[in-house]
């Protein structure tokens, strides 16, 4: 399956603590959002979502909910230095969507899970697309002298 639509603006990144987010944990303090979000603006976003649509198995209605919501905005893009990539955050609809009544065509738990799930892909998608074709920096992290020799 494929989602055939424009790819939308890139988002703007947060000077967010990434450690504030349930699924993240990073160390260092340098998150590199400016050079990130440039190369996201150059074409990393475009060219990520072109490949995330090409096999996306969201449809059309679901992501037009996602982007009345202004989901793709509330995306957030981060080094982490010490693991030497890209993380990212993957905004999502919370389980209470039914009692907030976020959306007109907001119907189901499928809904729900078809864009919850496709903008966590889309995220993944970005975050390789960033460190493979766009990061030439390598991570400042030196681990230290005294961890053990695992090698056979």
């Amino acid at each position: 399956m494929s989602l055939d639509v424009d790819p939308p603006d890139p988002p703007e990144l947060a000077a967010v603590d990434p450690n504030e987010y349930e699924d993240a944990e990073v160390s260092g303090g340098e998150y590199r959002r400016d050079e990130l979000e440039a190369f996201l603006r150059e074409g990393a976003w475009e060219e990520a979502f072109d490949e995330w649509a090409a096999g996306s198995d969201v449809d059309e209605a679901d992501w037009r909910i996602a982007v009345d919501l202004g989901l793709v905005s509330r995306f957030d893009f981060f080094w982490d230095d010490f693991a030497d990539r890209v993380g990212y955050h993957a905004p999502g609809l919370p389980e209470d969507w039914k009692e907030r009544d976020l959306h007109p065509e907001l119907d189901s738990w499928g809904t729900v899970s078809a864009i919850n799930a496709g903008l966590t892909e889309l995220g993944q998608i970005v975050c390789e697309t960033l460190k493979t074709e766009y990061i030439d920096w390598e991570a400042d992290f030196d681990a230290p002298d005294d961890l053990p020799d695992f090698e056979a």
